[in-house]
């Protein structure tokens, strides 16, 4: 079979042919009909990444395939080294779900990822509760946009989104933001703004980590109030922004604040299971609005490399 393959840790993966793998015991063979690309297998294919491989391997956490008898299903965590960027993937068939008639398999591919950092974040991490109001950090991504359309879909009363770029906030009002925050705005400027959000806010998902998340964080900082500060559940999701910042303890010991991580290991494969389920439940009933790019897996290099997160490159065996 062919394949996308990591070498190594500085290059992007390479179209290779390779032997396919047989099914043990309580497995499935599927033949591979979609795999997104995203930024948790980018970090997994260069290293970067806590859930990185040992080399070589394919990449690929997730995807859409086909069983022997005809199922189609969407599946994660394929066993090691066969990840889902190839014409054929092995996995448990407890992590597999079938999927809609009518899901297209690229469409059904884009969101998966995306259902990770969403769908898993709200429901099994920040457990979002109708009426809630809802701040995205870093919303003009893959899946803050997708975040905004599902937190509305789930009852968010409110939706606040933040990014840099000013002309993808303004396209943010069409799939339910309510309020934008530009992340460029002066240090002082952006600190009013968040303390301003942060008093009717009571989930906060984060796609960036680094200045803004930091700050945020600063900007919940309480004074003591007899009562309590009001509860706000941050939830870390992505990190694109920076790794590391700087948090001293008092601010959470004098805030509101329930700092969340939500990601591989936090969330348990039967979690993530559940969000996927509920997803695309949901897409039987509401379009969700995600731009997709479908890309032959053979161009997997050159595809590999390019910049921007507009459109959700879909590889294809």
């Amino acid at each position: 079979m062919h394949a996308a393959m990591v070498e190594d840790f500085a290059s992007p993966p390479r179209y290779r042919e390779t032997a396919a793998p047989v099914a043990n015991d309580g497995e499935v063979l599927l033949q591979v009909r979609g795999a997104a690309l995203s930024n948790l297998v980018r970090g997994q294919a260069n290293g970067s990444h806590y859930s990185s491989g040992k080399l070589p391997f394919i990449p690929g956490n997730d995807g859409v395939g086909v069983a022997p008898d005809g199922t189609r299903c969407y599946f994660i965590a394929p066993r090691a080294p066969f990840g889902s960027m190839a014409q054929y993937t092995v996995v448990s068939q407890a992590r597999t779900i079938p999927l809609p008639p009518n899901l297209d398999d690229a469409v059904a591919a884009a969101l998966g990822n995306p259902a990770l950092a969403t769908w898993g974040a709200m429901l099994a991490r920040a457990k979002l509760q109708p009426g809630e109001a809802v701040l995205i950090n870093g919303a003009t991504g893959t899946a803050g946009k997708q975040a905004i359309q599902v937190a509305k879909y789930l009852g968010a009363s409110r939706v606040i989104a933040t990014g840099r770029n000013p002309q993808a906030l303004e396209h943010l009002a069409s799939l339910g933001a309510d309020e934008t925050i530009a992340l460029d705005q002066p240090e002082e400027n952006l600190l009013r703004s968040f303390r301003s959000a942060l008093a009717h806010v009571q989930v906060v998902l984060d796609y960036l980590w680094g200045p803004s998340a930091e700050l945020m964080l600063k900007a919940a900082v309480g004074h003591g109030a007899p009562e309590g500060e009001p509860r706000i559940r941050f939830v870390q999701i992505g990190s694109i922004s920076g790794e590391a910042i700087t948090l001293s303890g008092g601010s959470l010991r004098s805030s509101g604040v329930e700092l969340l991580g939500s990601g591989l290991g936090s969330l348990s494969s039967q979690q993530i299971l559940q969000s996927l389920r509920a997803m695309f439940a949901a897409t039987e009933k509401f379009q969700f609005a995600i731009d997709i790019e479908p890309v032959p897996l053979a161009e997997v290099e050159q595809a590999w490399t390019r910049k921007g997160d507009e459109c959700r490159i879909v590889f294809a065996p």
